[in-house]
C-alpha cells in the first residue's frame, strides 16, 4: 500500500516568512511635527507663566491747540496665560514564558521583549498624537449606537470627525455622559474595526445611550479639562468656559478665528476667508503666520482636489499619451502648505502657525524609571513574585498657543462619500 502525505506530515519542513508585518498604523504626524518646530519650555510643578500684551492703550482724540484740554491718557495691558503639565503612560507588561520562548533566534523570528521596548515608544506617541486631536478633556469618542450582547457592548461612532480613529484596540476606555457629568462605568476595547467606525467594550457597562462620550482612563473629572490641551482647545472661538486661565467670555482676544462650513463640501472661498481672519485680527504684515500650514484630514484633499478636476481640461495630442487626473500631495490652501494626517478631525481644516505653538515639558519621553530600573516585576495575590514584568513609557507636559487671533479654523465640512 503507497505511503500517502499524512504519514509524512512529521517530516515536513514548516516555513515562515522572516520578516513580520505590521497590521496598523502609528501615525504621529502633528506631534512630530510641534516636537521638531514648536518652542519647548522646561518648567517645574509650578505653573509657568506666558506674558501676553493683550489690549492697547492710550486714549485718541482731537484737540483744540488754542488752549484746549489734552485730558488723561491710558496705556496697554498686559496679562499672563498659565499652564500646568499632565502626564501620562504607555503600560507594557508580559509574562516570563513570553521572555524565555523568544530570547533566541533558534527559538523564534524575534526577541517579544525587544521589540516590545522598541514599539513602546512609537504607540506611546502615536496616542500623545491623539490626544492632540481633543479638546483638552480626554474624550477620544461619541457613541452613536451602542447594543449589548452576551456581556459586551458595541459601539457605532459616526457623530464626529474621528469615528474610531483616537483609541485603540486593548486600551481601557470610560463611558461618561454627554455633559460628563456622570460616568457610567469603564470597560476594555476588545474589538476595533475603523472602517466601520465600531468598537466592542467588555464588561458591557449598564445605561449607555446615544451621545455620551468615551474618555481616557485615568481622567477623574473631564469637565476640568484635566488633559493634554490639544487643537480643538486652542482653536476654538467659543465664549463659553476658560482659555490657560481667561474666561473666554470676557476675554474675546483668546478665542481663535472660525469660519462655519456650514455643513456644505469644501469651496475655495473659505481657505482664503479662514486667513484673512487672521490678518483681520493680527495685522495685514502677520496674516501669513510664522510657518502657516493647513492640518487636516486627506478626506477634504479629496474635496479640495475634487474642485480642482472640475476645472481640469484635457488637450490630447495626436500621439500615445499616459492618463492621470489625479494631483499630487504638493496641495495649497490659499498659500498655506496642506499637511495630512489621518487622525485629523474630518470635518475641520485647521491652519496651525509654527511659531505660536509651544509646549511646556517636565518630564521628557522616556522610561519610568526608580533608582536606575525601568522594568518591574508583578507582585501575586500571595505576596510572593509573580512570573511576569511591566515597564512604563511616560511623558510629563502641556501645550500652549502664545496668540489665539494667530490661529484660524475651518469646521463643520461636508465630508466626501466614503470616508
Amino acid at each position: 500500500m503507497a505511503v500517502v502525505e499524512s504519514q509524512v506530515t512529521a517530516l515536513e519542513l514548516e516555513k515562515v516568512l522572516p520578516k513580520i508585518r505590521t497590521l496598523f498604523e502609528r501615525d504621529d504626524r502633528f506631534y512630530a511635527h510641534i516636537r521638531k518646530r514648536g518652542d519647548v519650555e522646561v518648567v517645574s510643578n509650578r505653573q509657568m507663566r506666558i506674558p501676553l500684551e493683550l489690549r492697547p492703550g492710550g486714549a485718541f482724540q482731537y484737540f483744540d491747540p488754542n488752549g484746549g484740554d489734552l485730558g488723561r491718557g491710558g496705556g496697554p495691558t498686559w496679562d499672563k496665560a498659565v499652564v500646568n503639565v499632565v502626564f501620562f503612560s504607555e503600560n507594557i507588561e508580559y509574562t516570563k514564558l513570553t521572555q524565555w520562548s523568544t530570547n533566541n533566534n533558534r527559538k523564534a523570528l524575534g526577541d517579544a521583549v525587544k521589540k516590545l521596548t522598541a514599539s513602546a515608544l512609537d504607540e506611546l506617541r502615536r496616542q500623545i498624537d491623539s490626544q492632540l486631536m481633543q479638546a483638552g478633556n480626554g474624550v477620544i469618542g461619541t457613541i452613536t449606537t451602542p447594543t449589548t450582547l452576551a456581556g459586551v457592548d458595541t459601539y457605532v461612532l459616526t457623530t464626529d470627525g474621528f469615528g474610531a480613529r483616537l483609541m485603540r484596540f486593548g486600551q481601557t476606555v470610560q463611558v461618561y455622559d454627554a455633559t460628563l457629568a456622570t460616568l457610567r462605568g469603564k470597560g476594555v476595547i476588545t474589538y476595533h474595526d475603523q472602517d466601520a467606525n465600531q468598537i466592542n467594550v467588555e464588561p458591557a457597562i449598564a445605561g449607555v445611550v446615544a451621545t455620551d462620550l468615551l474618555v481616557v482612563d485615568g481622567i477623574t473629572a473631564p469637565s476640568a479639562l484635566p488633559a493634554l490641551y490639544g487643537v480643538p482647545y486652542h482653536h476654538s472661538n467659543s465664549s463659553v468656559g476658560t482659555w490657560l486661565g481667561f474666561s473666554r467670555a470676557t476675554t474675546p482676544e483668546v478665542r481663535s478665528n472660525r469660519v462655519n462650513g456650514n455643513a456644505t463640501a469644501l469651496s475655495l472661498a473659505l481657505p482664503r476667508l479662514a486667513r484673512n481672519k487672521i490678518g483681520n485680527r493680527t495685522g495685514i504684515d502677520n496674516r501669513t503666520g510664522g510657518g502657516l500650514r493647513a492640518w487636516l484630514h486627506p478626506a477634504q484633499m479629496q474635496a479640495y482636489e475634487d474642485i480642482g478636476q472640475s476645472l481640469i481640461m484635457i488637450n490630447k495630442g495626436n500621439k500615445e499619451e499616459g492618463l492621470d487626473l489625479y494631483f499630487g500631495d504638493n496641495m495649497r490652501f490659499a498659500g498655506a502648505p496642506a499637511e495630512p494626517s489621518f487622525s485629523w478631525d474630518k470635518t475641520r481644516i485647521d491652519f496651525i502657525a509654527d511659531n505660536v505653538w509651544g509646549r511646556a515639558e517636565m518630564l521628557p519621553v522616556g522610561f519610568y524609571t526608580t533608582d536606575g530600573r525601568k522594568i518591574f516585576e508583578i507582585r501575586s495575590s500571595s505576596g510572593g513574585v509573580a512570573t511576569a514584568d511591566i515597564f512604563y513609557m511616560v511623558n510629563g507636559m502641556q501645550t500652549f498657543v502664545t496668540n489665539p487671533g494667530a490661529t484660524s479654523y475651518i469646521d463643520n465640512l461636508a465630508v466626501p462619500a466614503g470616508f
